[in-house]
């Protein structure tokens, strides 16, 4: 099973490749220039350096949020045209999951939080739990200080919103406050294609038609137009 992943949630975007449990390529790259000018370039690369071409992948997979709204259409709408160009299935996981798995075995709470701008963070408080990540909190768009004070126990944050809010966040918690090192705290398309193989061997697959970015919360458009 090859599985081609996408994640272009964050600034950061990137592509990864998987061959069942075994990772063959991944591209990162963390830049101030749009998803749509360099997503392709990334497929290209990683597959033309693995001597692989689009018609070797099995499925395709896909970070769907919650994340920058114009990344995450960017993203979906490439690899749905993927899909669709070569008739393999879709598989889609959470952003935070994923970037949860930057720590796996944490023996403490996992609590990403991504800036979501208007003074929000998108968030949710996950725990290891043998094999994998149990949800504590679900994913949510929230003030930060709401979120802090759901959290009474040590907890590790990683996400683009801890360099905004991370005195915030000492300030309110001390001691339970633990931050993932830097590199430890952007997206790793890697982790999303595992967590596609994982979906994929449990036949979790999407509707290309029906999927859509989860968004947590209303674009700018919509609350403009909800006002008029």
């Amino acid at each position: 099973m090859l599985i081609l992943a996408l994640d272009t949630s964050t600034m950061l975007g990137g592509a990864a490749l998987m061959q069942d449990d075994l990772l063959i390529a991944e591209s990162r790259l963390n830049v101030k220039i749009t998803h749509s000018e360099r997503v392709m370039t990334e497929i290209d690369a990683i597959l033309s350096r693995s001597g692989l071409s689009l018609q070797d992948v099995d499925i395709f997979g896909i970070a769907a949020g919650p994340g920058s709204f114009t990344g995450l259409r960017v993203g979906l709408s490439t690899i749905k045209g993927l899909v669709y160009a070569t008739g393999k299935k879709l598989v889609s996981v959470s952003t935070l999951e994923a970037l949860a798995w930057n720590v796996p075995f944490s023996a403490y709470d996992v609590c990403p939080i991504l800036d979501a701008r208007k003074k929000q963070v998108y968030t949710g408080i996950f725990s290891w739990s043998g094999a994998g990540f149990s949800t504590l909190m679900p994913e949510r768009a929230t003030a930060l200080e709401d979120l802090l004070e759901k959290i009474n126990v040590p907890t590790v944050f990683l996400g683009d919103g801890v360099p905004i809010y991370r005195s915030r966040i000492e300030q309110k918690l001390g001691d339970k406050a633990i931050f993932a090192p830097p590199h430890k705290s952007v997206p790793a398309p890697a982790n999303t294609a595992y967590l596609c193989v994982q979906k994929a061997r449990r036949e979790e697959f999407e509707d290309p038609i029906a999927l859509t970015p989860a968004y947590l919360r209303k674009s700018e458009a919509e609350l403009k137009l909800k006002k008029e």
